[in-house]
């Protein structure tokens, strides 16, 4: 129950279910990229992304002084089908 009611606040903040549909092309992205598509400070980008990736929702890879942020492939079946209702 509990985990659930984590899921339920994290995806409750508009700007990490614009991420979350902005990644799920299968892209990667730098934060500067987020923040540039949903028009709000990297602070604040990565500010979701850290929650997000707490989650597991999220992996991140670090290349040329870049972090690199993608969705987590093996995420469970529950929570993909939680996050198709909300994006």
């Amino acid at each position: 129950m509990q985990r659930w009611a984590t899921i339920f606040k994290t995806l409750s903040n508009p700007n990490r279910l614009k991420i979350i549909k902005i990644l799920s092309n299968g892209r990667k992205f730098s934060v500067s990229d987020i923040s540039k598509k949903l028009d709000i400070s990297p602070n604040a980008t990565s500010k979701h992304l850290v929650m997000l990736k707490d989650l597991s929702v999220l992996e991140a890879k670090g290349k040329n002084n870049n972090v690199y942020y993608f969705l987590n492939k093996n995420l469970p079946a529950d929570f993909k089908k939680a996050v198709k209702i909300f994006i």
